[in-house]
């Protein structure tokens, strides 16, 4: 293909489960919001040679991809192929603002931003089934059995439930501020969802009712959130984090965090994603109190942190 007269271009953003991470594995239901703040953003460029893949200061074939890299470098090749485009001839350029292992979706939204900015380089339409097969063939090269949630909430502007493989949007009774706080430790998502199987297998009935409690609030907080019960849909929260601390996820990171959030007034905090470090979310009222959350959380040692307010204004 000749290059085009304008670069085409695909993002995606970051995303947090609320709750049901880890339960969402084994079959149950679980939250996840958009962050919008945090984006990736991909482009194809017109490179003579075999496929390549740019990210930071690197630009290397799609061949020579360290591991890190591999399932953006899947994502570009399964695009083009799925598109009858050469994967040659072109350099995908990523640029990326959201923290890698953090629980906040880096690597569905790099997924997701290629996929788009390859169908914008074909220049035709693509259907949501497709696009999500192609995100989650992505996904299993950096996790190996996803659940999915990450592929639809990269591109969500809605909060989402996701149950029965199915994600569907979520209405939310009030407006609702999410705090988002980084511990800055980095841990695997294979590794803790390994850990999680261990406990499940090691003692069945244990891990099936930690993970059966983790469902029974999320359908509590659905409730909760579409009838704007925020003091009951943090506590829920905070009930969701002792499950996740039984089932070998915490990090006395995290525990600092979501003491410093629940003292400085949030309703309720967990960590977020597969845990062991990576993120914490607090929910609060208003952005108002949400600044004082971020701020206690930071003093605790929090490295970044981002507020999203959702729902109806």
């Amino acid at each position: 293909m000749p290059p085009p007269a304008v670069l085409p271009t695909g993002s995606a953003h970051a995303k947090a489960i609320l709750v049901g991470e880890h339960a969402a594995v084994y079959g149950h239901p679980a939250i996840a919001l958009p962050i919008t703040p945090l984006r990736t953003v991909a482009e194809v460029h017109h490179c003579p040679g075999p496929l390549r893949l740019s990210t930071g200061d690197a630009s290397l074939p799609v061949t020579e991809l360290p591991q890190q890299f591999a399932s953006v470098g899947v994502a570009a090749v399964e695009s083009l192929t799925f598109f009858g485009l050469p994967a040659e001839d072109v350099e995908i350029v990523v640029r990326s603002g959201i923290p890698p292992q953090a629980g906040l979706g880096a690597s569905a939204a790099a997924a997701n931003a290629i996929v788009e900015a390859v169908r914008a380089y074909a220049g035709v339409a693509l259907d949501d089934a497709s696009r999500f097969a192609l995100v989650q063939t992505a996904e299993r090269v950096a996790h190996g059995n996803p659940s999915g949630i990450d592929a639809h909430a990269t591109r969500a502007r809605e909060p989402l439930l996701f149950a029965d493989h199915v994600a569907t949007p979520l209405t939310l009774g009030a407006p609702v501020c999410f705090v988002v706080a980084d511990t800055g430790v980095r841990a695997s998502t294979d590794d803790a969802v390994a850990g999680v199987r261990q406990i499940v297998d090691a003692d069945p009935a244990l891990g099936r009712s930690l993970l059966a409690r983790l469902g029974d609030l999320t359908r509590a907080a659905v409730l909760d959130l579409e009838q704007a019960h925020l003091t009951a849909f943090g506590r829920r929260l905070t009930e969701a984090q002792d499950a996740l601390t039984d089932l070998g996820v915490g990090h006395p990171a995290i525990d600092r965090l979501v003491t410093a959030a629940l003292d400085a007034g949030a309703a309720g905090a967990k960590l977020t994603g597969a845990g062991r470090g990576g993120c914490v979310i607090a929910v609060t009222p208003d952005a108002a109190s949400g600044q004082v959350v971020q701020s206690a959380m930071t003093a605790a040692g929090a490295v970044a942190g981002w507020i999203v307010t959702l729902g109806a204004t």
